[in-house]
């Protein structure tokens, strides 16, 4: 068995016995912790009583958070003529059709957000295989099928955050940076929880909001009351 560092050991002994807390108790906790060489990014984990091998128990959708995540996000957009000079003009990292099409083929994905408007479709649909598990497929569900690109992209790059709940009903995101002030955190973290009850599916049966976790990207997890991070 590896050898804790100095470090690790430090954290897991000041989130020993600390379960089930408030929102805030557990940010200034996760806070006091991240101690790496690097901003660490705070994520959420959500257990949600959905099975999606259902369509009607599937979750998704996207939330701005009021205070951003942090992170530099590069955009590529999937545009002709105009709408690729909207995407430039927003702010767009990478712009093409065809060509970004076998760009992508070939193994460089160089971009955290997918865009693209609705007669491109059929060249993005090609990659469905390559960006469907990385959860970059443009879907018009989450705004990223539009012909308002120039509003797509600054919404990806104003702190939007995509979710889905994944195998197991499990949604995770980066919610901020360890360096964000408690009360910053503590905002986004309510409007992401927000934005997944919002969410809830017509086939979910039972408990929807299950359990809340709350780590920094090097530091241990803890849980959080449901009750008190949903506002209920």
């Amino acid at each position: 068995m590896a050898k804790l560092g100095k470090r690790t050991r430090a954290a897991r002994e000041a989130f020993a016995g600390k379960d089930e807390i408030t929102v805030e108790e557990a940010v200034t906790l996760i806070k006091a912790n991240a101690n790496a060489k690097f901003d660490e990014t705070v994520e959420i984990a959500m257990s949600l009583g959905v099975d999606t091998r259902h369509a009607d128990q599937n979750v998704r959708g996207t939330v701005s958070l009021p205070n951003g995540t942090g992170k530099s996000v590069r955009v590529a957009v999937f545009a002709r003529g105009p709408k690729a000079d909207e995407a430039k003009e927003a702010g767009a990292d990478v712009i093409g059709a065809e060509d970004l099409m076998e760009t992508v083929q070939g193994g460089t994905i160089d971009f955290d957000r997918c865009i693209a408007t609705p007669d491109m479709m059929p060249i993005v649909g090609r990659l469905g295989k390559v960006l469907g598990p990385r959860n970059l497929m443009p879907n018009p569900k989450v705004g990223t099928v539009t012909m308002d690109v120039a509003q797509a992209v600054k919404d990806a790059k104003g702190g939007q955050v995509q979710f889905r709940a994944e195998k197991g009903g499990v949604v995770h995101a980066g919610v901020g940076k360890a360096s964000f002030d408690e009360a910053k955190l503590v905002e986004n973290i309510r409007a992401f929880v927000a934005a997944v009850s919002a969410a809830k599916p017509t086939g979910a049966k039972g408990t929807y909001m299950k359990k809340i976790a709350l780590s920094s990207t090097m530091g241990p997890g803890v849980t959080v009351d449901v009750a008190n991070a949903t506002g209920n």
